[in-house]
């Protein structure tokens, strides 16, 4: 049996986050498989939603799958904790490998005149610990 993942986020001087392992204190590359890093896909449809504080970068987010879509039943969108607004999609080569219960939380967002129109978010199985410092 695996240990339990236990992930630190470290503030950027650009404003978002990278991640350490807590027992380790190493840093945790986008890369590790025992997580996914991705861009939110289809934020363009969603500009208006994107811009809410709830897309911060820190703050934890919902994946919602949505095995209804008629042009991909693997769809799994992107919403804030509270199910309010959807920012966009798990890119859909991801979607479709995704398995069993996972938690998502903001990492860094793409600023360009000032509005938001990119999200980076970490897609980590639901027993993980995420901490962020005070």
């Amino acid at each position: 049996m695996s240990e339990r993942l236990r992930l630190w986020l470290g503030r950027t001087r650009g404003g978002g986050y990278w991640l350490r392992d807590a027992a380790t204190g190493e840093v945790v590359r986008f890369t590790d498989p025992r997580i996914r890093v991705v861009r939110v896909a289809c934020v363009s449809y969603r500009h208006d939603a994107l811009q809410d504080d709830a897309f911060e970068p820190g703050r934890r987010l919902a994946l919602v799958p949505e095995p209804e879509n008629e042009h991909d039943p693997h769809a799994v969108g992107v919403w804030d904790a509270e199910r309010r607004l959807q920012c966009g999609y798990v890119p859909a080569d991801v979607a479709r490998d995704l398995e069993g219960d996972l938690q998502a939380v903001s990492l860094w967002h793409f600023v360009e005149g000032g509005t938001r129109v990119g999200l980076r978010i970490l897609i980590a199985p639901a027993d993980t610990w995420i901490g962020s410092p005070r």
